[in-house]
């Protein structure tokens, strides 16, 4: 009899009403149809037998009488919570046997829900409620996530399960991991369950199987699109930790008006200052000013949907450096208590270091071991040699294999021409000459060298000269626009041959454009050395504030934001995206709490000060998606030239461009997973156009998350699926491999101070100036002078290295650890696998290449081989390593 019901099940025309069905059917019927026979056959004789029924009631899963039409799901259900404090709790209950009544109320109730709706009532089937009950469990040991095998009873006819609701009876909440059925059918749920006193709703969970909007199982229809409305909100109120809420807002709660004028910051976002839009978290107003935040606190922390903060290990990991740094910088303090205090010498800087040299004697090795704990691990790419100064080849190296290798481009036009108005900011034209540069060319004249492709530019006049005013206003901080010429020798490195250092006009009879080159004796030596810190110093800035935090981390967040709030958690695409938008809604948040914020890290420690946000906003409005894939990128810098019989579409022109040639290894890479993937689900354009889940995610990461540029031309088209993959491609290429490039160097390339000054407090002097007889006596000194405090240069060391440090529960590019979510579909497996492949061979080649010794921007004596994009890491300060997402 029982066989033939379930003949009747799978014949049945709701049943095989999907795929999805098809495809999980087999095991879960045998199951239905073996436990249909079995449990009729017992639960009558179990009933009748008091001491199994005593035994029934210890089981940690409450069991309800069947009835005969009824028939079990075994299941296996991994939560995490904290084993210490769940055993005390539990121990507590022990001795107080009168929390009987309240231990019965508590733990977590589950009920499937099938794809199928009962025909009956047009609604989904739903199982009897599961309850785990935590007071019946004992098994608690110190592990993080604890199993318990749970069974729920269901209808014969119920169908294949497709979604989970679950309710935290318990008092804290909780984190449900995974829940298996039979195990064939995973749903992997890796997320927070609040407790019903704070939130009444039943939480949501779909199996691991992809739909997309059209083809979801009727019996889930419904429960995707409450989902999503959940996430969304109303967006009213102040949002509280254990919310998941998704909305937007501008970028109004970096400054602390309630503490004085000095630190008040204006709104980003808008006309006048166009900005990406950042999560909202409905603080209210800050007294002084209706139109800013109030800033985070204890009574109001800082809001992140609950999912998105990290997790334990990625927080212990963020803590332990901050721990460490705290540790670093009091002992500093200890020794250089005056606060603005300068450099003395290179030896004063040397000595904040831990020394590689192996000690002769163990009696000085025990003398000195606490020193050097708290002393900095020597940055291993930039060697300190006897000048401590940065020499010209490895000025020019950097540009390409550095911390920034974003910034460099061709130079097409000479002189340069700034792009500002001319009647606020002085004449556009340059203060090059030929005569600056001409006996540098290698015998060409200018415009040969132009033409051959030879001479490139790093240029931050139009960056920094609007805001030069408010930043040397400050008493330690002095501050050029400058512009830089590279000639490219034969040999295929960079040479600086000359500087252009810009300020503000003061007056038509004062010279505000200088321009420095190659030292021909003892006072333009230091001129140069001077006149390269004072770039490198506004490449620092570039690169923390435009290439780092608003191309990558600010950019990104509003896609982010609307694929949480439009996409499906079983849509395809949200499924692609969720590893590459890990973390990354929390970095930014504690960035706008603690590094961008008014008197925050940022305006601390680089040159910019209170103007650094502005210069972001300023950067912005040149800001262009369709630019930012990397051989659009290259393109556009004039780097590279499209070329379809190169291997990636693209010839460089710069052949040995470690950052641009191992990029394309991974661009491609991406390019052909999603390509794949996309063609699997988009086999044509009618797929795209009819998914409204997609086309709304694109549409409202254009129009509210980046809507101060929404009515730009230049925005990519969703049309057709070669459309889709080249915007997945980009996001997943900025999320991982740009952002690894520009985060993960930034001890190494960074932390050695006079190499890379965050800011200057000095000007590189003239004849006419007063300091320039101080200058001349004593030109290191004057150079020392000019570089940050020790203070400021341990607090730089210590973020830097926080900032460079991969967690041990880092996620790199070609880790995919939810594979089941495609058992159906081999052809999906196998993209990734291909994928995985690739990242393994890209790093051989990476390492083949900095072995390489013609390829002198990384490989040479002294040079630092270039690993920022080798896909795999270690945890620690690795330079190297390409995680998922913006995580840190």
């Amino acid at each position: 009899m029982a066989a033939t019901k379930i003949n009747e099940i799978l014949s049945s025309k709701s049943f095989i009403s999907n795929n999805y069905v098809l495809s999980h059917s087999t095991p879960l019927l045998k199951s239905l149809e073996r436990r249909a026979v079995q449990v009729r056959k017992v639960v009558a004789e179990v009933a009748a037998i008091p001491m199994v029924t005593k035994l029934m009631e210890l089981d940690s899963v409450r069991i309800i009488a069947k009835t005969p039409t009824e028939s079990t799901l075994w299941g296996q259900v991994t939560v995490g919570y904290d084993a210490k404090e769940k055993m005390k709790e539990l121990m507590f209950q022990w001795w107080d046997s009168s929390k009987a009544a309240i231990d019965a109320r508590r733990g977590v109730s589950l009920q499937l829900v099938s794809s199928d709706v009962d025909p009956r009532t047009g609604k989904p089937k739903v199982s009897k409620e599961a309850i785990i009950e935590w007071s019946r469990d004992w098994n608690i040991t110190g592990n993080k996530f604890i199993t318990h095998n749970v069974q729920f009873l269901v209808d014969t006819n119920f169908g294949v399960p497709g979604a989970i609701l679950v309710t935290n009876k318990d008092q804290k909440e909780l984190f449900l991991k995974s829940v298996t059925i039979e195990d064939s059918l995973h749903f992997d749920c890796e997320s927070w369950v609040q407790p019903v006193k704070l939130v009444s709703e039943k939480r949501i969970f779909f199996c691991n199987k992809a739909f997309l909007p059209s083809e979801t199982p009727v019996g889930l229809k419904e429960l995707r699109k409450r989902e999503l409305r959940e996430l969304r909100g109303n967006g009213d109120g102040v949002r509280v930790s254990s919310d998941r809420i998704y909305d937007y807002d501008v970028y109004n709660d970096l400054g602390h008006p309630d503490k004085g004028t000095k630190f008040a910051r204006p709104v980003l976002g808008g006309e006048r200052r166009p900005y990406p839009r950042r999560c909202r978290t409905g603080r209210p107003s800050t007294k002084s000013d209706p139109k800013s935040e109030a800033p985070a606190d204890d009574s109001m922390p800082m809001y992140v949907p609950r999912d998105e903060a990290f997790g334990d290990v990625k927080r212990q990991t963020v803590d332990a450096g901050s721990w460490k740094a705290m540790m670093n910088n009091f002992f500093s303090f200890l020794k250089h208590s005056t606060e603005g205090e300068a450099v003395s010498s290179f030896a004063d800087i040397n000595n904040l270091y831990k020394q590689c040299r192996n000690q002769s004697h163990i009696n000085k090795m025990i003398k000195e071991s606490t020193a050097h704990a708290f002393k900095f691990n020597p940055p291993n790419i930039v060697s300190r040699d006897a000048s401590c100064c940065l020499r010209d080849d490895e000025f020019g190296r950097l540009t390409l294999a550095g911390m920034n290798p974003l910034s460099i481009e061709r130079l097409e036009v000479f002189p340069p021409v700034s792009k500002l108005e001319a009647s606020v900011y002085g004449p556009q034209e340059s203060a090059f000459r030929e005569e600056h540069i001409i006996s540098q060319l290698d015998g060409m004249s200018v415009q040969q060298a132009i033409k051959s492709k030879k001479l490139f530019i790093l240029d931050y006049h139009d960056t920094y000269l609007p805001f030069l005013n408010s930043i040397n206003a400050h008493p330690d901080r002095k501050a050029y626009a400058t512009r830089t010429i590279f000639f490219l020798t034969q040999l295929g490195t960079l040479k600086p041959i000359a500087i252009e250092l810009s300020l503000p006009p003061m007056n038509p009879y004062m010279q505000t454009k200088r321009v420095i080159t190659p030292p021909v004796d003892a006072t333009t030596c230091w001129q140069w050395q001077l006149a390269k810190a004072h770039v490198c110093s506004n490449d620092s800035g570039a690169h923390e504030l435009i290439q780092h935090w608003l191309r990558t981390h600010a950019c990104m967040e509003p896609f982010i934001i609307a694929a949480r709030r439009n996409l499906s958690a079983m849509h395809p695409i949200h499924k692609l995206l969720h590893p590459h938008m890990r973390y990354t809604l929390d970095i930014n948040a504690r960035a706008r709490e603690l590094l961008i914020s008014a008197d925050g890290i940022i305006e601390s420690l680089f040159s910019t000060k209170d103007s650094s946000m502005e210069i972001t906003s300023f950067a912005y409005k040149n800001w262009r998606f369709d630019m930012e894939s990397l051989p659009a990128d290259l393109i556009r810098r004039g780097i590279a030239e499209a070329d379809p019989t190169e291997p990636h579409g693209i010839k460089l022109l710069i052949q040995d461009y470690p950052y641009a040639n191992d990029g394309l290894l991974i661009w491609s890479a991406i390019e052909r997973l999603v390509k794949d993937y996309v063609n699997f689900y988009y086999p044509d354009s009618i797929r795209i156009r009819s998914d409204p889940e997609l086309n709304v995610w694109y549409y409202e990461s254009i129009n509210v998350g980046h809507a101060d540029l929404r009515h730009e031309t230049w925005w990519p088209k969703l049309s057709t699926p070669e459309d889709l993959v080249s915007i997945l491609t980009t996001l997943i290429w900025i999320s991982s491999a740009e952002h690894a490039a520009l985060n993960f160097g930034q001890y190494h390339y960074g932390a050695y101070v006079p190499v890379r000054p965050p800011y200057m407090r000095r000007l590189v002097p003239n004849e006419e100036d007063p300091d320039y007889p101080s200058f001349v006596s004593d030109p290191e000194g004057y150079f020392l002078s000019s570089l940050p405090s020790l203070k400021d240069m341990t607090v730089l060391m210590s973020v830097l290295d926080i900032l460079s440090t991969h967690s041990a529960d880092e996620e790199y590019l070609g880790d995919r650890k939810e594979l089941s979510t495609w058992k159906g579909n081999p052809e999906i497996i196998e993209a990734f696998n291909r994928f995985s492949k690739e990242m393994r061979e890209i790093e051989k080649e990476i390492e083949k290449r900095n072995s390489d010794p013609k390829l002198r921007n990384r490989c040479g004596a002294g040079v630092s081989p270039y690993q920022l994009l080798v896909p795999s890491s270690e945890p620690g300060v690795s330079c190297r390593g390409v995680p998922n997402s913006i995580s840190i």
